[in-house]
């Protein structure tokens, strides 16, 4: 079985309240997270601020997730942006022992056009010593990759797999109906998931499954009764995640479970009051 199926969480980097990180509630992140199922990490996307953490940081979250996890399960390592020598130049710099492929999001602000995009992957997976999953959200980055555009770098020996949050079925269908075999269609939208399943995907990068492993586990490997409840369960949640922007609405959840604090970099900001109580009255009826 491919390692990127099932359930991977997109994690959350916690941090105090003076905005410093706080390695020791990721530790007990990540041991939350294996405990309730996941099969594997994503580290630095964007959930996990990566836009905001220095180079230094970044190098010292990455190490911890690998120490810690102590090959439990394969890391995911976020490396993107809208520079593609830049993105080129920090592969470079990279060790990547520990790390068993890249998360690399289509590029923002510039706009590129498909055959740019094209371009700029290919020199990311030819460069990459790991392999590379794509990832398209549109909502961030302002520009769609579309169906034809994945279908093509598809057939890079190195490009493994699509995280899908354009929240467009038909070109997730497009996709699965035509990709190679080997090619992973995972989910980028936890609320998408179980539709994204039902026409050939393969997995999810989540949110909330920082918050509910378990019931991702159950989503993605339980029975088909078991799976659509799972599926459903997510929905008083889902829409109060980005309310105020991610990873503001996971990490307020977290704190209510005493996992880490809700404190989040500038330009975010903590959960608002109105938001912080309409969290903890969804997690007391879950409970």
């Amino acid at each position: 079985m491919n390692p990127f199926t099932g359930t991977g969480v997109a994690l959350v980097t916690p941090f105090h309240d003076d905005y410093s990180i706080d390695f020791q509630s990721l530790k007990k992140l990540i041991d939350f997270t294996l405990a309730g199922g996941v099969d594997y990490l994503v580290v630095l996307g964007t959930t996990g601020e990566s836009a905001t953490l220095s180079p230094a940081e970044k190098k010292l979250v990455l190490s911890t997730c690998i120490q810690h996890t102590k090959g439990r399960v394969p890391i995911v390592y976020g490396i993107g942006g809208n520079n593609t020598q830049a993105v080129l130049d920090q592969i470079s710099q990279t060790d990547f022992k520990g790390i068993d492929a890249i998360l690399s999001v289509s590029p923002y602000y510039n706009k590129p056009s498909q055959t740019g995009i094209i371009a700029h992957y290919t020199a990311i997976a030819d460069a990459c010593p790991v392999p590379v999953i794509l990832y398209n959200v549109p909502g961030r980055t302002m520009s769609n990759m579309t169906a034809d555009t994945t279908l093509n770098l598809a057939q890079h020996p190195n490009i493994i797999g699509m995280k899908e949050a354009s929240g467009n079925l038909e070109q997730c269908m497009r996709i699965a109906a035509n990709k190679p075999k080997d090619f992973l269609l995972i989910s980028g939208d936890d609320i998408l998931s179980k539709a994204i399943f039902s026409i050939g995907g393969e997995g999810v990068i989540s949110v909330l499954a920082n918050a509910l492993p378990s019931t991702f586990r159950d989503l993605c490997n339980g029975s088909e009764d078991a799976s659509l409840q799972a599926a459903f369960s997510l929905l008083p949640f889902n829409d109060l995640m980005y309310t105020e922007g991610n990873p503001v609405g996971i990490k307020n959840l977290l704190s209510h479970m005493g996992i880490c604090g809700d404190q989040v970099r500038l330009p975010m900001l903590r959960a608002s009051i109105d938001l912080n109580l309409q969290i903890q009255e969804v997690y007391k009826k879950m409970n």
